[in-house]
């Protein structure tokens, strides 16, 4: 059902704009879903592979999705963004994707222990739970970009099946202030495969996020080691579900839950690896860099990706205005163009020369006109 949302012009005109997409923005909600899926087309078939069939979704289905639906690059008027951000059901139906994903997971974790699977199938059926949990982190990053407490409270039970409710401090406090930086740990550098930078992001940001929560927590002469660390905070609430969940599953979910962590924190970072490749911000005479902007992030229009992660594909604008709800997110014409969703280009970053057929000329020749000095090449040059 569409809405009406109204605002005025500088002039004082009444300007009028009908959101079309208001219950679509539900199709998220398509993602929890996965594992009871999975199950089913399993006992449907017989076929093994259905355990996969959360990857089957991300990497398949999507992409057809997004090459049959196409791309949408029109925007909300900015008049009625205000109506936008104020509207309860755009924070709402973010904030629901909590309880629903913690219900398939717990149900999966049951799934797992009341079934004789063999380990092929947990391993497959964790890698979907996966799936779940990344996009978990996805919307765990819209809401800890809120000034509300209750978001901030709600993104750090969305990381925490991964324990990575670092990434909570990191990105809020280091990523959006050193983006398209060599300093930057969750920015790629042109040529850098996404097999060297997971290992760099995973730990600079674990690095990073420490040393933000110390720096801050000594400018108020406290000790890092204290309940007031959020890092910390975060921690404990992945020890706490991880810890309750080996007593009442028993040690042998243990693998369950590592791969569906790991595949979890493994989507969000091939996601940071897409979106920043080889972009650079300039530096001043004083050695500052120049503010961020649409032209510092790479972007994509295509609908059915942006339905189900929150628009997230509208990352310049993101980066301008951090606060700003996902559905007021807008297409900027400054910003580079990935030439497929996100899905896709994470299956071409897997195959690293590939990935550089395709977004190193676009880095160089297209983005900055030839010149590869201009480019976030890294200390390595």
């Amino acid at each position: 059902m569409a809405v009406v949302l109204r605002g005025r012009a500088e002039g004082g005109e009444p300007v009028v704009w009908v959101d079309r997409r208001r219950r679509l923005w539900l199709l998220a909600f398509v993602v929890p879903a996965l594992p009871p899926v999975a199950v089913a087309l399993v006992g449907l078939t017989g076929l093994g592979v259905f355990w996969l069939w959360g990857v089957i979704f991300t990497f398949v289905l999507v992409p057809l999705a997004d090459l049959l639906v196409g791309d949408d690059r029109s925007n909300p008027p900015e008049e009625v963004a205000g109506a936008l951000q104020r509207d309860p059901w755009y924070r709402w139906i973010v904030l629901a994707y909590l309880p629903v994903q913690y219900a398939v997971w717990a149900w999966s974790v049951w799934y797992v222990t009341t079934h004789d699977l063999s380990l092929a199938a947990q391993l497959g059926f964790a890698a979907t739970v996966g799936i779940v949990v990344g996009v978990g982190i996805n919307a765990a990053h819209e809401l800890g970009h809120k000034h509300e407490r209750l978001e901030h409270h709600a993104a750090k039970l969305a990381l925490a099946p991964t324990w990575y409710g670092h990434f909570f401090v990191e990105h809020n406090w280091g990523h959006h202030k050193k983006v398209a930086t060599p300093e930057d740990p969750a920015s790629s550098r042109l040529g850098e495969s996404f097999y060297r930078f997971w290992p760099r992001t995973v730990l600079g940001s674990l690095r990073s996020a420490w040393g933000i929560e110390r720096d801050r927590l000594r400018r108020r002469g406290k000790h890092p080691v204290t309940p007031a660390n959020r890092v910390l905070h975060a921690w404990a609430l992945s020890l706490l579900l991880w810890a309750g969940t080996l007593a009442l599953a028993g040690p042998g979910v243990l693998p369950f839950l590592v791969v569906q962590a790991v595949v979890g924190l493994t989507l969000l970072e091939a996601v940071n690896y897409v979106e920043h490749y080889g972009l650079l911000r300039e530096r001043g005479p004083s050695g500052r860099y120049e503010r961020v902007r649409p032209r510092h992030s790479w972007n994509n229009d295509h609908v059915v990706t942006n339905l189900l992660l929150y628009q997230l594909q509208r990352h310049s604008d993101h980066h301008e205005n951090p606060a700003r709800r996902f559905a007021a997110l807008r297409h900027m014409e400054e910003a580079p163009q990935l030439p497929a969703g996100y899905a896709s280009m994470i299956l071409l970053a897997l195959v690293p020369p590939l990935w550089r057929r395709v977004m190193d000329p676009r880095v160089v020749l297209g983005h900055y006109g030839g010149r590869i000095e201009l480019a976030n090449r890294g200390p390595r040059g």
